[in-house]
């Protein structure tokens, strides 16, 4: 029997088992720990509150925690570090008394200011003496103050001065809003705002823009309004006045009318009563030229009977003249007196 004449036959491998093998080795890695995220509550913060960086997704049994302020690991930076197997917590350079670290790494800081905006990094020193960081961010703004408004014209004229409303104090981060009469301000080319909008010019005011006007601030924490601002507007009646010539008609015929009713009135008084006014002396009326004895004065003398008795009639046509010319007197002494 001779013996082969070749080599035994190798097992072959498919392949696409060999495709699907190198696949897995090219795109698979080892999973990873998940790393640790910093929260800031609240994300936005009102000046004097307290804030807290909660640390999450940190390592288990952690040797400590560090933080600073800022991005970087410096020591002149450090607020404050723990280490967890002596439940030592140690101040740092930039501690300010209003610092506190959690054993699981939160840190809270109390009665934040302005000043605390900014970046906070923690560091985390695991057991393999690995470290991880991350760092967080803390925003404070201001408790706006009640906002005033001023005016460079608190009394202008209607139709000829323009005034300037100036909303203050200036603050930062902080949005203007402007309100007249309980309603947003109208589109108007007499309103004018500035950029900022804590300017309003009111150009030509009139009667119309008089207020009340509100100022309102906003930043991200708070919103304040200004207490009612009403403008005094001074104007004039727009009425067309009286020439010189038609006030002194109206004088003199106002003087006529008077004159004829008190001229009437004396007539009325001498037929309807009996004797001669007070106003008027008691005339003696002398009848004959030739210097008789003087009648005494005429007492209850009736007009109807003038037609029937001449002597009476002619003894009346000598007295009326006289009666005329003292009540006339009289009464131009009285208007003379009132219009001087």
């Amino acid at each position: 029997m001779e013996p082969p004449s070749g080599p035994a036959s190798r097992r072959h491998v498919p392949w696409n088992r060999l495709l699907l093998a190198v696949s897995l080795l090219t795109f698979w890695t080892p999973p990873t720990t998940a790393q640790p995220t910093i929260e800031t509550m609240p994300p936005l913060a009102a000046e004097g509150s307290d804030v807290l960086l909660l640390a999450h997704n940190v390592a288990k049994n952690p040797l400590g925690y560090s933080w600073y302020r800022g991005e970087r690991i410096d020591n002149s930076q450090l607020i404050v570090s723990y280490r967890v197997a002596t439940n030592l917590t140690t101040k740092g350079p930039t501690h300010s008394g209003r610092e506190a670290l959690y054993p699981n790494g939160t840190l809270l800081i109390q009665s934040v200011t302005q000043k605390d905006t900014g970046s906070y990094m923690l560091l985390v020193t695991k057991d393999d003496l690995q470290t991880e960081r991350q760092t967080g961010q803390i925003h404070v703004h201001p408790v706006l103050p009640t906002p005033i408004i001023t005016s460079n014209n608190s009394k202008p004229w209607e139709h000829k001065d323009t005034v300037v409303l100036t909303c203050g104090p200036e603050t930062q981060n902080t949005s203007y809003m402007w309100w007249i009469s309980n309603q947003s301000l109208p589109k108007s080319t007499r309103l004018e705002l500035s950029e900022d909008k804590r300017t309003l010019t009111v150009v030509t005011v009139t009667r119309k823009e008089k207020g009340p006007y509100v100022c309102e601030t906003r930043n991200p924490v708070s919103i304040s309004r200004s207490d009612p601002f009403t403008l005094d507007v001074l104007w004039r009646e727009n009425t067309r006045a009286l020439g010189v010539g038609a006030i002194t008609g109206i004088v003199i015929g106002v003087l006529l009318v008077l004159t004829l009713l008190a001229v009437l009135g004396c007539f009325i008084f001498l037929h309807r009563y009996s004797g001669i006014p007070r106003c008027c002396p008691h005339p003696q009326v002398d009848p004959s030229p030739r210097g008789r004895t003087p009648h005494p004065p005429i007492s209850g003398l009736d007009l109807q009977d003038l037609p029937t008795s001449p002597r009476v009639f002619s003894l009346v046509l000598q007295f009326l003249p006289h009666q005329v010319l003292t009540c006339g007197s009289f009464l131009s002494t009285i208007l003379i007196y009132f219009v001087i």
